[in-house]
């Protein structure tokens, strides 16, 4: 690469992208603007980078610096995923994408030709409303010139314990994205290789799921079935009766996101449920964006094979497409391993606390309901902690 790679970050959350391709190019890394309307992250951009325009709402934004490399936008989820509301592409937030494309259209227009448009969002996108959403996407990107590909990923495959998918659409009008994006297939994780030691779950489900987890957390959100932004809690079967069920800290979920711990500390107001939880839950993990930005700085040759897609049924977990043709790729949501972190190693098991009293009995009742969480061991250490956990005035005598 000859000299900088500039980069502009719309919808940036608290920098997740910019931080992964930061890694990626080192000094060589140049961010010319971010564009964020929450002021919790706007502080937490503002902290980590000082030096950067940032603009404050998307729908506002008619120019991009003159000259850029790439443009990423993690744009909201809210109304895609499952945890949302699923109002759909259409929906409020998540329709607000619609202005990406409108400055790039701006500034085709000017005759700039932008190399590289980065997009994040859930796989939930696939499938909602028979994958309306990504046919949308495609369709804007068609109509810009943009040869385009996509593929499903889990952060593991970066070795942080979180089972965390995501879709990652990379397009451009002169570059090859697959040779970005299906340069690389390591298969699957070893699950022989996970620790029986931790288990995530979502203690704000238990009806009709638990985002059950092992050696690893569920994805992080930024909301919950409850309607709160909460962490997931973690099951440690051998831990002391009282301190199996815990609630990793909030320094513990910038790691599991692949940040450093205290990243978002410029947002904290000194409340329990203050924003910070939140502003993880809806980042992009480091390392997902890290390797992105390696493989665009050095694209590989395409080891995935693919075939012509018949358009039925949900989108493929991978495909690639130009003009109107669609192509399913046979790619794993694995593109590497990088050496696994244990969630037992990862966390600051003395820092964090246990499971509340109102929150274990409302998931015990919830699971009670279901036939979620059989575990061996797993039901019976939830009795004891509810047990455990209760007030004095409601342990019975």
């Amino acid at each position: 690469m000859q000299g900088s790679f500039r980069v502009a970050g719309l919808f940036a959350g608290i920098g997740g992208i910019e931080l992964g391709l930061k890694r990626a190019a080192g000094e060589k890394l140049e961010t010319s603007l971010l564009c964020e309307s929450w002021s919790p992250a706007q502080q937490v951009l503002a902290a980590h980078f000082p030096d950067v325009d940032l603009h404050d709402d998307v729908a506002t934004l008619r120019s991009l610096p003159a000259r850029l490399d790439l443009v990423a936008a993690g744009f909201p989820c809210t109304d895609l995923s499952q945890a949302g509301r699923t109002a759909g592409i259409r929906g409020r937030e998540s329709g607000l994408v619609a202005h990406v494309f409108e400055v790039l259209r701006l500034a085709s227009e000017r005759g700039r030709r932008l190399p590289w448009l980065l997009i994040e969002n859930v796989p939930n996108m696939l499938v909602l409303d028979r994958g309306l959403a990504m046919a949308y996407l495609v369709k804007e990107l068609g109509n810009l010139g943009y040869r385009w590909a996509y593929r499903v990923v889990d952060s593991r495959f970066t070795g942080v314990p979180q089972r965390r998918r995501r879709v990652l659409l990379l397009a451009s009008q002169a570059e090859d994205p697959r040779a970005v994006l299906f340069a690389d297939d390591a298969g699957s994780l070893d699950e022989g290789e996970l620790r029986d030691d931790a288990f995530g779950f979502y203690w704000t489900e238990g009806r009709g799921g638990l985002g059950w987890a092992q050696d690893a957390t569920p994805t992080f959100k930024g909301g919950s079935a409850l309607g709160i932004p909460s962490p997931p809690a973690v099951w440690l079967p051998t831990e002391e009766p009282g301190r199996k069920i815990l609630v990793p800290s909030v320094e513990d979920g910038e790691a599991l996101q692949g940040f450093d711990r205290g990243w978002t500390a410029p947002a904290d107001l000194g409340r329990r449920n203050g924003p910070r939880w939140k502003l993880v839950g809806n980042a992009v993990t480091v390392g997902v964006a890290q390797w992105a930005g390696e493989r665009i700085l050095s694209p590989g040759e395409i080891v995935a094979p693919f075939a012509e897609w018949s358009g039925k049924g949900a989108w493929p977990l991978a495909a690639w497409g130009e003009g109107d043709k669609v192509w399913k790729v046979e790619a794993s949501e694995f593109p590497q391993l990088k050496p696994y972190t244990h969630l037992r190693e990862l966390l600051t098991i003395q820092q964090a606390v246990p499971l509340s009293h109102r929150a274990a009995s409302g998931f015990w009742r919830r699971l009670q309901e279901g036939n979620l969480g059989r575990h061996p061991g797993f039901r019976a250490d939830i009795a004891e902690h509810v047990e455990l956990t209760a007030p004095p005035a409601l342990v019975a005598v």
